[in-house]
């Protein structure tokens, strides 16, 4: 695997992969990133946790950057270079940290405009100059039906988590970003899977065919992630789920469930159990549930409950367990849940509460026997 000073990044890029200890790049990142910057639009599909957001952070930042170095800097308020699409809050807010822990030396600015932010201060975010922009679907929209945001001088568009695309909520407003942007602005798509859907959706978007990755990770199961199965008998869930949790209190765990209800049972009896928790769902207040994160993610408590939303972005360290207390119907979705632990080399464990009905996934799984722990 090559190095990043290889790579014809800036100096000043170069210089602050090196202080905050970046050396090489994942497959994903050499993969994509030196096509990107000789122009290239790109198609990336690679595990979580492989390292895609900063697959495409270092080339927006080294395009950009690069124009303004050229003598043709930003000189219009509201009308940013860079725009990456990201389906949730969390996972926006993620990807303006990873952003802002390289521009200290490169000198760009970066701004979001997210859903479940007041829009007082999303408007401030966005009211004077700067090169990139991190939205939520329906806030960008927002901002570009007021004029607040226009996007002619965008030069790169990336879609993070892409294969979110397929949401009737989201491939609209990619639709209307893509066409609001100038046709020759590059492309970049990042998705842990590649649905067939996907792919004519992103032959759809691509004005030109992209350079296409797709790595070794995301077609099989991470070789530091282990995977437990636990037969459930009728009546048995919460019986087998005490057991798995007296196994590892001291770990961070992600307790999955499909439903808002069956999230609430789950509550419901970590309550009679006396177990600290705290809940992550679509239908909470948002404020709640970025409060549950956060207390989550900094260690107040070790259990998180949450529907799939909760499998989708989040990158949190101490994340060693996901328990699928309800197994997903769909193989994508299991995918996304199991990526929350394992990640960037640390070893992680899906525990999986099987009943007769989770069979079929099973067999998609290749899962059939137990594995060992």
């Amino acid at each position: 695997m090559p190095s990043f000073s290889e790579y014809s990044l800036l100096p000043t890029l170069l210089e602050t992969l090196g202080e905050l200890g970046l050396k090489r790049p994942t497959e994903i990142q050499a993969a994509t990133i030196p096509p990107q910057l000789k122009g290239r639009s790109v198609l990336g599909v690679a595990e979580t946790g492989s390292g895609k957001t900063l697959a495409y952070v270092l080339p927006v930042l080294h395009q950009l950057k690069t124009l303004e170095n050229e003598g043709d800097a930003v000189e219009v308020a509201g009308r940013p270079r860079g725009v990456v699409l990201v389906p949730g809050r969390e996972l926006g807010a993620q990807v303006v940290k990873v952003f802002k822990s390289l521009t200290h030396g490169t000198r760009l600015r970066v701004r979001s405009v997210l859903g479940g932010t007041k829009k007082q201060i999303a408007r401030q975010n966005v009211g004077g100059l700067f090169e990139v922009l991190v939205a939520t679907p329906g806030r960008l929209a927002q901002f570009l039906d007021s004029g607040e945001l226009k996007l002619d001088d965008v030069r790169v568009v990336v879609f993070d988590e892409a294969d979110q695309l397929l949401d009737p909520g989201f491939l609209p407003i990619a639709r209307r970003v893509v066409r609001e942007c100038p046709r020759q602005a590059r492309l970049a798509m990042f998705a842990a899977t590649l649905a067939q859907a996907l792919d004519d959706v992103a032959r759809e978007l691509f004005a030109e065919e992209p350079h296409r990755v797709r790595t070794r990770g995301s077609r099989k199961a991470l070789p530091t992630l282990r995977t437990d199965n636990r037969v459930v008998g009728k009546g048995q869930r919460f019986a087998t789920l005490r057991k798995v949790l007296a196994e590892g209190r001291s770990t961070g765990a992600l307790l999955f469930a499909n439903t808002r209800a069956q999230c609430e049972a789950i509550a419901e009896w970590l309550d009679e159990e006396g177990l600290p928790y705290v809940t992550y769902m679509g239908e909470m207040d948002s404020k709640v549930r970025r409060a549950n994160l956060d207390a989550f993610r900094r260690g107040d408590v070790d259990l998180l409950v949450a529907t799939d939303l909760g499998g989708r972005g989040l990158d949190i360290d101490r994340v060693e367990r996901v328990i699928n207390v309800h197994l997903p119907k769909g193989l994508d979705n299991y995918r996304h849940r199991a990526g929350r632990t394992a990640r960037a080399g640390r070893p992680g464990l899906v525990v999986n509460l099987v009943t007769e009905r989770d069979k079929p996934l099973l067999e998609l799984l290749e899962l059939r026997e137990p594995k060992r722990r």
